[in-house]
């Protein structure tokens, strides 16, 4: 259903408060439940030390965690003006995120140009680098886009839950399990030059794959599933 007419239902508009309502109690029940171990923090402290912003960027798949460790930090992200983008722009709300409507489908460009203005206003972004819609595991540019247009760098981080269960969705997200041990391994933060163009974004691109692939084998071995 297109993004405009599932508002003209009053049974969508229904599920959006319902599935809002009951989603954000339940994600943070789980949340309080987890045990984290935590690597490379200080490239976050690092940046804000220096009066910047990160563009923290990480895989789609990783979300449910992501969302509950960097709660109640102002960062901003992008949600689709879908149905789905609807419940779950309400739910992170609620974890004390901001939103930028919008994605590479529709509004895109409306999206990315509100978080140029709130990176510059001193708020951080977050970017799952491979959504909305895949390929898993691939980045898209808007992220190195962002950190080139804002200065700021990207901050690639990982997670992985000890124990989870994994949907069976294109980007097998993963929900840790209650009372888990999860993972956050923080990379390096990226400079993305202001003045490379925009064929030199491939290999920014290719560089942030890499490292998100050397994070993930250094959260894997922090839980144990290596």
């Amino acid at each position: 259903m297109a993004c405009e007419d599932w508002r003209a239902s009053r049974l969508k508009r229904f599920q959006v408060a319902a599935l809002a309502a009951l989603g954000y109690p339940l994600i943070a029940a789980l949340g309080h439940t987890l045990r984290w171990r935590v690597e490379g923090l200080h490239h976050l402290e690092a940046i804000r030390t220096a009066g910047r912003q990160p563009v923290m960027a990480f895989w789609h798949g990783r979300i449910l965690p992501a969302a509950f460790y960097f709660r109640r930090r102002g960062i901003v992200v992008i949600t689709s003006e879908n149905f789905d983008g609807e419940w779950i722009a309400r739910i992170i709300e609620r974890f004390g995120y901001a939103t930028a409507r919008g994605s590479t489908s529709r509004g895109g460009r409306k999206a990315m140009l509100q978080l140029v203005r709130d990176m510059q206003q001193g708020r951080p972004a977050g970017f799952t680098l491979d959504g909305p819609r895949g390929p898993a595991f691939v980045a898209q540019p808007g992220a190195l886009w962002l950190a080139r247009t804002t200065g700021n760098p990207v901050l690639p981080f990982h997670l992985e839950a000890s124990r989870h269960w994994s949907l069976r969705s294109w980007d097998r997200t993963q929900i840790p399990k209650p009372f888990s041990t999860v993972a956050l391994v923080v990379g390096e933060p990226m400079q993305v030059p202001v003045d490379a163009a925009d064929d030199d974004l491939e290999r920014w691109r290719t560089e942030v794959e890499i490292r998100l692939r050397a994070l993930e084998r250094r959260a894997l071995a922090l839980v144990g599933r290596a």
